[in-house]
């Protein structure tokens, strides 16, 4: 064992099934600029010190040219929140740029507000940009300078808040109005269309993953290990997974000090974890589960799994060995996994989800080096240096 861990079989688990998603927001993202599906990389060197036949993991760290998935939420809950506002759907449109200039110039000044902890804060300012519109990013104290500039290179206002995640949220909040659309992740009381948005955009995530299983001829993954934060990504994993009838385990992953809902699971309600979030998993840094996503992540994730810093920096090492530049809370994933799989009285728990020398395993890989002098302090070498070994399909 190389760090704390906390693993939880979900007491809440319900057997409900969903309804396949749309891919309509999958067309949609082909229309976003310079748009192509994510790499899902075959790991053999991973699967083998984890004793399971493959590890597939989707890096989704260069995605629309920012280092993370994000994009695909905020883009999608951008442009439904701005129909909202124009009352109709502003078609005929084949990219963004056209978009922009042929139905929303008398819209301007126009601004987009969100909470972040780097990275959809700055997909969110990147869709302003696209748009012609400005942005305002509220970020918790303590918000690394690498991605309070990578934020403000949108064009976008940064603004420290004096708080959490959590008192960010709610501070972004406050923009609302006829010349500023909210585009949060996460959901309030009266305040849940663009977190669903959000939700939706990730599936784009999952119909790629499916395409390329199909393309190469390789049986659908048994166990799916996704981040959780405030819920959202996780949220999209579960419509998609239990949408299908095949059996799929979904494992979700936080960090030790803001395992939000894992301890909301093991409660059997929503559950405040109050801040300061000190993780290097700083995406995952939140305190309270989105009372959206919550129904559909407390019923059907399968475990979750908490762990401390360290896992995660072991998570980026073996990711850079296979190729995969992970930044920290990219690597999230295949560190809870890890020790899920390794840690104290694994044995029992791949006996309880029949994980072993025949298993295929998705680990999400969320995010790049979006931190590049920690990822340099981690991983002993810079993020240009690492390059991919092999790919299923791209």
């Amino acid at each position: 064992m190389i760090g704390t861990i906390d693993i939880l079989r979900n007491p809440l688990r319900a057997q409900r099934h969903t309804d396949q998603a749309s891919r309509a927001v999958l067309d949609f993202h082909r229309r976003m600029p310079a748009y192509e599906a994510t790499l899902l990389i075959d790991a053999p060197q991973i699967a083998a010190s984890l004793g399971v036949a493959r590890v597939l993991v989707k890096a989704e760290n260069r995605r629309l040219g920012l280092p993370s998935f994000k994009i695909l939420g905020a883009s999608w809950a951008t442009y439904r929140a701005v129909v909202d506002h124009l009352g109709y759907e502003p078609e005929p449109w084949s990219n963004i740029n056209e978009l922009a200039r042929r139905h929303l110039d008398h819209l301007r000044p126009f601004a987009l507000a969100a909470a972040t902890d780097g990275n959809h804060g700055r997909a969110v300012a990147f869709m302003a940009r696209l748009l012609g519109f400005h942005a305002r990013i509220f970020v918790p104290a303590g918000t690394v300078a690498a991605r309070i500039d990578a934020i403000e290179r949108e064009n976008a206002t940064v603004i420290v808040v004096d708080g959490d995640y959590d008192a960010a949220v709610e501070r972004a909040a406050l923009e609302a109005g006829e010349r500023c659309l909210v585009i949060s992740d996460t959901s309030w009381p009266g305040y849940e269309s663009t977190p669903r948005r959000v939700i939706e955009g990730y599936h784009t995530i999952f119909f790629e993953i499916d395409d390329a299983l199909d393309a190469a001829a390789i049986e659908k993954p048994q166990i799916v290990v996704a981040p959780i934060g405030v819920g959202a990504l996780m949220a999209a994993a579960v419509a998609h997974y239990r949408a299908r009838a095949e059996p799929v385990v979904l494992i979700g992953v936080e960090p030790a000090d803001a395992d939000c809902v894992l301890r909301s699971a093991r409660s059997g309600q929503i559950e405040a974890v109050p801040g300061p979030h000190q993780s290097i998993m700083v995406g995952l840094n939140c305190g309270t589960p989105s009372p959206l996503a919550w129904p559909l992540v407390s019923s059907g994730v399968d475990w979750f799994v908490s762990i401390d810093d360290d896992w995660a920096r072991q998570a980026m090492r073996a990711l850079a060995g296979a190729g995969v530049v992970a930044g920290e809370t990219g690597a999230a994933a295949l560190g809870g996994f890890t020790a899920f799989a390794t840690g104290p009285d694994s044995e029992a728990r791949r006996q309880a989800i029949g994980l072993d020398k025949t298993s295929t395993v998705l680990v999400l890989c969320t995010e790049g080096a979006t931190d590049p002098v920690g990822y340099r302090s981690i991983v002993a070498r810079d993020a240009d240096t690492v390059g991919r070994v092999m790919t299923v399909a791209s």
